[in-house]
């Protein structure tokens, strides 16, 4: 009677989780479904009664996360592959709690850091100092995951390598982690999905633009961003629109999701 009990309790909160989660992309797509189109996806932000789009915001919002991704991943998978590989002693449970600490630490402080390192010298807000403040966010997430992701991987792989001859590196690089990639894959694009959600470090680095921007050295618009100046104002209009970019942007990281777990799904 207990293990039924206890079955049909945890059963209980995972339904529970599942049906908040459609309760909330339901609402969003209800509020916002109206406003999505074509001309919306590419069109740029106009006056209000204007109409105008978030392709400018779509646009923005890759070009940030190529230079997260380009920044964050190899840092953290490097730093992932040293703990769980070579990471031994007090120097190794220093990096360790340093990454945990990271991950804890809230964004919007990630942002005040970098608008006082990047922002500050340079005197201005720029795409580049937004890509950097969303990849220390994704450092850490990407670190822990590939560390245990790789420590998944059976010892006997590492001891028949060794037993052949193989040096440690070799053995790292060519047997460790070949066998991890679907996890350290799956680590990485989540990372991303997560930070694809954020405004507060953007605020501070990227500030926003209304205008279509490829240069790095220039404020430049995300969806996050835009989502909120739309939301905070006192139009109707742009309350729409901000309901429907929050409706893309769940989409983008639903279907990055969805990716991730498509090209993992036989091992993991």
């Amino acid at each position: 009677m207990t293990n039924a009990l206890m079955t049909s309790f945890t059963a209980l909160c995972t339904l529970f989780a599942i049906c908040i989660l459609l309760i909330i992309f339901a609402y969003i797509a209800w509020q916002g479904i109206g406003s999505v189109n074509l001309h919306f996806l590419l069109d740029s932000p106009r006056p209000v009664g204007e109409g105008g789009g978030i392709g400018n915001a779509i646009l923005g919002t890759a070009v940030l996360l190529l230079m997260a991704s380009a920044f964050g991943m190899p840092i953290g998978i490097a730093v992932g592959v040293f703990l769980s590989e070579f990471g031994k002693g007090k120097f190794a449970t220093l990096v360790r709690f340093v990454v945990d600490t990271l991950t804890g630490i809230p964004s919007i402080v990630t942002g005040v850091f970098v608008y006082a390192i990047i922002v500050l010298p340079l005197k201005h807000f720029s795409a580049l100092a937004g890509g950097v403040a969303l990849a220390l966010i994704m450092i850490p997430i990407v670190a822990r995951t590939t560390e245990e992701m790789i420590k998944l991987v059976p010892q006997s792989l590492r001891e028949g390598a060794l037993a052949l001859g193989a040096p440690q590196w070799r053995v790292t690089l060519g047997i460790v982690i070949p066998a991890a990639a679907s996890g350290i894959a799956t680590g990485a694009m989540l990372a991303v999905a997560r930070v694809s959600g954020e405004t507060a470090p953007l605020l501070f680095t990227a500030l926003g633009s209304r205008f279509f921007n490829y240069r790095l050295d220039q404020p430049i618009a995300s969806l996050t961003v835009q989502i909120y100046n739309y939301a905070i104002s006192p139009y109707d209009e742009w309350h729409a629109q901000a309901w429907a970019a929050t409706l893309v942007l769940m989409t983008l990281i639903l279907m990055i999701n969805i990716v991730v777990r498509f090209f993992t799904r036989k091992k993991f």
